[in-house]
């Protein structure tokens, strides 16, 4: 696509096919038992690679040396841009981020999660004026997919929180969706609200926002709702397929 229009390709391979990662496996072949040869720990996927040394002085070296191996040797061009000496736990990799602990922990990159709020912000805005079944439905190949990849993480609080912000989006749009306050006071004594709490909730004057994230909306329609309804819940989801693995 250049500018909107599908226009023929001249060079490259298209893109997240799986010709790309096959051939610089063929390529980048060489570059690994270079690194081997020199004893450097490092992960590789495709043309994305992370090298491990001892200190800044030695990442500034290596990646130095390594820029002429492959300009010299396999010539390529190296994107210095997408390239840095920086401490293990500033670097992204491939989705997952990792903790400064002595021992370190995989964690879900920081913007892993702002891409996936993202996606589903935009699927929620298309799913307004739809049963919360339809929206449910929608979304949830997306959370067990996802969380399907970052089944490795170990850091449960962000997690946590991004199911919380799910759950209150739901609850935003059911409380669009009630519109009217007479509408809306009659639905939270449904759901379990006295009447003097269901009213005076109904006709506080706030946004929808505010409002679904407020404790009468968390009571109303709290977790084992969401869970009765089939919501996926990303922690939870991890929590069993790693007791599996």
């Amino acid at each position: 696509m250049s500018g909107g229009v599908v226009s023929q390709r001249q060079e490259g391979t298209p893109q997240g096919g799986p010709l790309s990662p096959l051939l610089s496996n063929i390529l980048l072949n060489e570059l690994d038992r270079e690194l081997e040869r020199r004893g450097h720990r490092f992960v590789r996927y495709a043309d994305d690679a992370n090298i491990y040394v001892r200190s800044p002085r030695a990442g500034e070296r290596v990646l130095a040396s390594v820029e002429r191996f492959l300009i010299q040797r396999l010539k390529l061009t190296v994107n210095r841009s997408k390239s840095q000496v920086a401490r293990a736990w500033k670097c992204d990799y491939l989705g997952y981020g990792m903790s400064w602990h002595q021992q370190p922990r995989l964690r879900v990159a920081t913007m892993s999660l702002g891409r996936l709020r993202v996606r589903l912000a935009e699927l929620l805005r298309r799913a307004r004026g739809h049963k919360m079944a339809n929206t449910i439905e929608r979304i949830n190949p997306v959370l067990r997919g996802w969380a399907g990849y970052f089944k490795l993480s170990q850091s449960k609080r962000p997690l946590e929180e991004l199911d919380g912000w799910i759950r209150h989006k739901l609850r935003c749009a059911i409380w669009r969706q009630w519109k009217r306050p007479s509408t809306r006071a009659r639905n939270l004594m449904r759901l379990g609200l006295s009447e003097e709490r269901a009213c005076k909730s109904a006709y506080n004057g706030r946004g929808p926002w505010w409002n679904s994230g407020a404790p009468h909306m968390n009571q109303a329609l709290p977790k084992k709702l969401w869970d009765r309804l089939g919501l996926v819940s990303i922690l939870d989801t991890i929590n069993r397929l790693s007791r599996i693995t």
